[in-house]
């Protein structure tokens, strides 16, 4: 795959580029908007799944990757398997273009890990030659605007093109675009381990002590908490996993685990009666280490400050309605979700909702205090589409904070989008999507939200 191409000749890869890709000095005021591509920022399976989409639909497209390869978050958790079996991870139109190619789709029914899934279908997705002469790497999105107008300008809004600040090698390069989808998720933006979600100078100064995410502990990450006192901070699937991946250690190990839930075995989920095996026997495991005392469980305990000493890490906060200090702790593992990132739709006009920062009218569907993995609805274009025209933003981020988004209902939202921007309307409107009762969900993309399923 090629991964070094630079943005100044993304001529090669789209029919009519000089159209689009723009030096300060470039003057095409009069383009016409449907010679320019579609951008799609993040290649990863949503946004793969976009540019799938767009072959199929025939559509001029440039996919933008800042990361060195396809599934590039993916692989930061490549070691952890996900409950939801191949069935519900293959976008339907990209099976059917890679079907085409030669490829072996893998058993329905297996649990692929992280690394599978971007082996076995992110990269020969992406090395698809109609996907692969789009598709840029080492591409970092740092601003999007409309053309020659700033956020508060009117006239003309919804007839201009979007123009695209990539920076790559150093270089600012600017690309236009008759529309974007960004997928570009959340993975990148944990949330702290304070309690009140705000980030400290104290957690920052911590950061070599503190992990964001899962730990591979069978491979890189095995020496870093061998002998150590470690704190998991979080109550969902994740915090379950870490802690699962911990126990391999056995004895050589001290693990606290720090909830903010009311009760431990609000965690545990439905176990065996969960319709989905895999999450199922998650909360089976974490069940019987706490009652075998292998873990230690401090809940609820809500974080307030953290103190670095000699003798380790202070966690200091209230636990059970009482001012608590764990002390002596040389290792956090933090998984307590993430959030969006808006930084770079500054200028952008965008609806998101207050509480949950997803799609606004999406909001209510999703809302963990209202809705669990299994009452997620499917939706589509209408629902997810912005004040500013063929803006979208799709995939985890369009949940914003919400913890239950669904790999397959990202995919039916590239679907409906697609088909709205390639003008079959009728097949936007349309929902093309089955899941089981309970929903799926991946063991990585969830938060501590205890009123959802995924948790």
């Amino acid at each position: 795959m090629k991964n070094e191409r630079d943005l100044g000749i993304i001529t090669n890869c789209c029919s009519s580029p000089s159209q689009y890709v723009h030096s300060e000095t470039d003057k095409h005021s009069n383009d016409r908007m449907d010679q320019l591509p579609i951008a799609i920022i993040g290649a990863g399976p949503i946004g793969l799944a976009a540019a799938a989409h767009l072959v199929d639909r025939g559509q001029n497209f440039i996919l933008l990757e800042a990361g060195s390869g396809v599934g590039h978050h993916v692989l930061e958790w490549g070691h952890v398997r996900l409950f939801s079996p191949w069935q519900y991870n293959i976008d339907k139109v990209a099976k059917k273009l890679l079907k085409n190619s030669g490829w072996n789709e893998p058993p329905k029914d297996v649990l692929p890990i992280g690394k599978e899934l971007v082996e076995n279908y992110l990269e020969p997705l992406a090395k698809l030659p109609a996907i692969e002469k789009n598709l840029h790497l080492h591409s970092k999105v740092v601003s999007i605007s409309k053309k020659g107008l700033d956020k508060m300008k009117n006239l003309a809004r919804e007839e201009s093109s979007f123009m695209i600040y990539v920076e790559q090698q150093g270089i600012t390069k600017r690309i236009e675009a008759r529309a974007v989808i960004d997928a570009t998720g959340t993975w990148s933006q944990p949330n702290p381990v304070n309690a009140d979600n705000i980030w400290t100078s104290e957690e920052r100064k911590l950061n070599e002590q503190i992990y964001y995410g899962i730990p591979d502990i069978k491979g890189s990450h095995r020496e870093r908490y061998e002998g150590k006192r470690v704190a998991v901070v979080g109550g969902g699937h994740s915090a379950i996993n870490t802690i699962l991946e911990l126990s391999l250690l056995g004895d050589n190990v001290e693990i606290s685990w720090i909830m903010r839930k009311k009760r431990v075995e609000d965690a545990h989920g439905g176990e065996e009666k969960d319709a989905l095996k895999g999450r199922g026997e998650l909360g089976s495991r974490i069940h019987q280490l706490v009652d075998g005392g292998f873990v230690k469980v401090l809940t609820p305990f809500t974080i307030r400050q953290l103190n670095s000493n000699e003798n380790g890490i202070d966690l200091i906060g209230e636990y059970e309605g009482n001012e608590f200090t764990l002390s002596g702790i040389d290792e956090i593992i933090t998984n307590t979700g993430s959030r969006p990132d808006f930084s770079f739709l500054r200028e952008i006009r965008l609806s998101v909702d207050a509480a949950t920062e997803s799609v606004e009218a999406l909001s209510p569907l999703i809302d963990p205090n209202l809705h669990s993995c299994g009452t997620v609805r499917p939706h589509g274009e209408e629902i997810l589409r912005q004040p500013e025209k063929n803006f979208y933003i799709v995939g985890m981020k369009s949940y914003g904070r919400a913890p239950t988004f669904l790999m397959a209902t990202g995919y039916e939202q590239i679907r409906s989008i697609v088909s709205y921007l390639s003008g079959d309307i009728e097949a936007s409107k349309r929902v093309e999507l089955e899941l089981p009762e309970t929903g799926v969900c991946s063991i990585n993309l969830v938060s501590d939200t205890s009123n959802c399923c995924c948790n």
